[in-house]
């Protein structure tokens, strides 16, 4: 199951960060690490942005890096 399954209001806990290069990078430079727990505050409609706490930061996430992240 990766991020972009997670419906609003639901916290998981990141098990794998799929992606290589700048990428991967971006993602783990948001905080966003293997264990770490993310708490999804709201998707839009369409499913993109998709706004998430990480480590007390609220941020912005595009549909396509919520893809790279496996979440359980």
């Amino acid at each position: 199951m990766t991020l972009k399954d997670i419906k609003s209001n639901t916290t998981v806990k990141v098990v794998k960060i799929n992606g290589e290069g700048p990428v991967k990078r971006r993602i783990m430079d948001m905080g966003i690490t293997k264990g770490v727990d993310v708490f999804v505050r709201k998707v839009a409609p369409l499913g993109d942005p998709i706004e998430v706490t990480v480590r007390g930061y609220e941020l912005s996430l595009r549909k396509a890096d919520a893809e790279m992240i496996e979440v359980q």
